[in-house]
């Protein structure tokens, strides 16, 4: 053997020769050092443990924990945003504006959660239109992108270049060309379906661009575990966009893999947009490097009353100190006394979410749960169907949808609020992913939101605790398995 490739071979063997060492360093970075729960503990461990080399890499790739630090900052607008949040909170404490808005006494301590913990203000000038079905949704953003005259800020975290895209690019590219600013940012995971030469030609055209945690080396993404779930789109301060829908043509129900998609997204006029545009400009400001906050024209507050819609913008992700999304649905659920409606694609909770759940259920609430019928995700579909057995053996009615993949996400609570966005009902969307949801309290809204549940019924199969308890061997081991994996899902 040759000296260089003797080298080469002592390099190469050093890990495997140390692998005990290098666990048990890894194993004590686990424990005392990332501050994970228990449960996320253990499964990394037994990680380490069966599958040493494997695992070691896995870890790397997406155990490491970020930092819990705020890495987007607000300095430009801290202090408008500082004298709102307080002015809002002291006429909660005083009662004031449960005396002003009689209909939100019930709700006044989530909104002064969420002023408190993410600074989400709340508005009441607003009017929201409801979407479920992806062409509907993408026909009124092309309306709305045509009719821009200042600016249009687009974010998601799936872009594919496909025939959705194409339809969204030509109008895009109209409207740079008019003079209209024009941003897009996406997710460095979500947007690889983008060839470069595509980016290159949107900035030729006067689009700017940037990617959100791109890949450091090549294909490999060192931060894959933390993903940009959010979809906001703002155009011209007036209207702006957020749900569940990506851009692709699975969302407008052409690839036949899914078949029909059922999602639900939101178009928002009126004051909430500023609280969207906010959201945007600071992961665009982390993404692209470049400061937004100085441009007063972002934040223009709308003239006229455009509607009584109360509503909260509220999102979490890996750097936020608390799960403010995961928190929002948990005390929604334990202030259910009547009524609870879920739609999710995927649902692993964690301990809170599930027991609150099971709770609810037991003191007589009518419980209500919808997944979809096919999996994406393997692993997460039977670790979702594994928690839906247990709802269902508690007496909640859990369904299946039927006609074609369910996407949509979020709650309905006694028919009076609800909360729907970019967050899986799942432990990722609490603690991973940078998540963004609007609450809104308007009860004419809400029973929207319900007669569309009780609809989708029409298509979808009740869990019973008959059909769940005649599942095969072969489902059984496959649930198992995939709640044991699910920390890491």
């Amino acid at each position: 053997m040759s000296v260089a490739w003797k080298t080469v071979w002592e390099i190469l063997s050093f890990p495997y020769e140390h692998l005990l060492l290098i666990n048990g360093i890894l194993s004590i970075i686990i424990i005392f050092f990332q501050r994970k729960n228990p449960s996320s503990v253990w499964t990394w461990l037994l990680l380490l443990y069966f599958i040493p080399v494997a695992g070691f890499v896995f870890y790397l790739l997406i155990g490491g924990d970020m930092h819990k630090r705020r890495m987007f900052r607000t300095k430009e607008v801290e202090d408008h945003i500082h004298g709102a949040i307080h002015s809002q909170a002291a006429r909660i404490r005083t009662r004031e504006l449960q005396a002003e808005f009689p209909h939100l006494k019930k709700y006044s301590d989530l909104i002064y959660y969420n002023l408190e913990t993410t600074g989400s203000i709340l508005t009441e000038n607003n009017r929201i239109r409801i979407f479920t079905d992806g062409n509907e949704k993408f026909n009124a953003l092309l309306d709305d992108i045509r009719r821009a005259e200042k600016f249009i800020h687009l974010q998601y975290y799936i872009i594919k270049n496909d025939v959705l895209f194409e339809r969204i690019k030509e109008a895009l590219i109209e409207r740079a060309e008019a003079g209209v600013e024009v941003r897009i940012l996406c997710d460095g995971m979500g947007g690889r379906f983008v060839s470069k030469e595509c980016w290159r030609r949107l900035r030729a055209c006067g689009i700017r661009t940037a990617v959100f945690f791109p890949p450091l080396l090549g294909p490999l993404n060192l931060r894959i575990n933390y993903r940009n779930h959010r979809k906001i789109v703002v155009i011209d301060g007036r209207a702006a966009y957020v749900g569940g829908f990506n851009v692709g043509k699975e969302y407008i129900g052409l690839d036949e893999r899914f078949g029909y998609w059922r999602d639900t997204h939101l178009r928002i006029e009126g004051e909430a947009v500023a609280n969207l545009q906010l959201r945007f400009i600071l992961d665009w400001n982390y993404a692209a490097k470049e400061n937004l906050f100085t441009e007063e024209k972002y934040f223009e507050p709308p003239c006229e009353k455009i509607g009584s819609s109360g509503i909260q913008i509220i999102s979490s992700g890996p750097d936020s100190e608390l799960q403010n999304v995961r928190n929002n649905y948990l005390r929604l659920i334990n202030k259910a006394e009547r009524s609870i409606y879920i739609q999710t694609p995927y649902f692993i909770p964690d301990e809170a979410i599930y027991s609150a759940l099971v709770v609810a259920s037991y003191s007589g609430v009518d419980v209500n749960v919808m997944i979809p019928c096919k999996p994406d995700h393997p692993f997460v579909y039977w670790a979702t169907y594994s928690y839906i057995g247990d709802l269902v053996m508690a007496g909640a009615k859990c369904y299946t949808y039927d006609k074609g993949f369910l996407h949509a996400k979020g709650l309905i609570v006694d028919g009076e609020v609800f909360c729907y966005g970019t967050a899986n009902m799942d432990i990722r969307s609490f603690k991973l992913n940078f998540e963004v949801n609007a609450i809104v309290y308007d009860e004419k809204e809400a029973e929207k939101m319900t007669d569309s549940f009780q609809k989708d019924l029409e298509a979808c199969t009740q869990i019973t605790k008959d059909l769940y308890s005649s599942r095969g061997l072969g489902v059984r081991i496959k649930e198992q398995v995939s709640r044991l994996l699910s920390p890491l899902l």
